[in-house]
């Protein structure tokens, strides 16, 4: 019966007024065109248009097939054109999720400049796949796992996006905040403060107390970064963060960062996508404000 094709005829000599005209603006021959017709009027049952010399007259019939072309041929090359966006990453939702408690503050700073540059697209934050990241990404619930421990895997692509160092924050007026570095056995008497997450996968303890058979002497889980700190603050505890974290922090709380260890912990930011998304406008968009907030020349890439 009526297909997109014939919509488009009809409006085509509705606008055009001649079948030559129409043929053209189609790019068909004049012949294909007729046979089109003709063969839409003999399903119909009735005739669409009348000849009335060189010009096309559309009947009551085509008016109303016109009124539908109307309507529906606007429709179709919008979500054509939608679609196509879709196919070329410039549309669409990014979900992101969380398998870092303190880089949240960090990524503000990123999904900002983002939802600037990529109009079209949406965010959508994804903290419950705290240590079921991957899981996540191969399952298709979200397109990006933010995450400082990458486990390679064949069909993930990690990309580095920021380097800091895991410091040791400790109000202003505790001993240790006079320190330049603090060793394992300095927090033997000290309340340790952390995320509610497994100790082995805590820095401080993977990469510092544990090898030093070292353990403080309480730990407390707290799930708010700002509780934490202000708990920090207060001299309840002293806590493992990134760097740059703490500096941000401290300038309106009283806290200091201490490095741990003479070599410190240095750590980095990973992104982690599928591979089969690299090549999607907004998620290079996205890994490449990751890597620098500053940057204002994505409109190559994301249109």
């Amino acid at each position: 019966m009526l297909e997109r094709s014939h919509l488009a005829i009809i409006a085509a000599v509705a606008d055009r007024g001649t079948l030559t005209e129409a043929a053209i603006s189609l790019h068909l021959s004049q012949s294909a065109l007729s046979h089109a017709i003709s063969k839409l009027e003999d399903q119909l049952g009735t005739a669409v248009w009348q000849k009335e010399g060189r010009v096309l007259r559309l009947t009551q019939a085509g008016e109303q097939v016109l009124q539908l072309a109307r309507r529906l041929l606007p429709q179709f090359e919008h979500t054509e054109q939608l679609l196509r966006q879709f196919a070329r990453g410039q549309r669409g939702t990014l979900r992101i999720g969380m398998e870092c408690h303190p880089c949240y503050q960090w990524l503000l700073k990123v999904i900002a400049p983002f939802l600037e540059a990529c109009p079209d697209v949406g965010v959508d934050v994804k903290q419950k796949f705290q240590f079921g990241g991957i899981g996540a990404l191969f399952a298709h619930d979200i397109d990006i796992l933010v995450t400082p421990d990458p486990l390679r895997q064949k069909g993930l692509l990690y990309t580095p996006v920021l380097d800091y160092e895991q410091v040791l924050v400790v109000a202003a007026t505790h001993a240790l905040a006079q320190r330049d570095v603090v060793q394992p056995e300095d927090l033997a008497n000290e309340t340790l403060i952390s995320y509610p997450v497994e100790k082995s996968r805590l820095d401080i303890y993977a990469g510092f107390l544990t090898p030093a058979r070292c353990a403080p002497r309480e730990h407390q889980e707290i799930e708010a970064t700002n509780i934490m700190l202000q708990m920090v603050a207060a001299g309840r505890g002293v806590a493992a963060l990134p760097r740059w974290l703490v500096e941000e922090y401290a300038q309106t709380m009283p806290l200091r960062a201490v490095r741990l260890g003479e070599k410190g912990i240095a750590k980095q930011i990973f992104l982690g996508i599928r591979r089969t998304d690299e090549t999607l406008a907004y998620m290079q968009a996205f890994i490449a404000l990751a890597r620098d907030p500053q940057i204002r020349s994505l409109s190559a890439l994301v249109r």
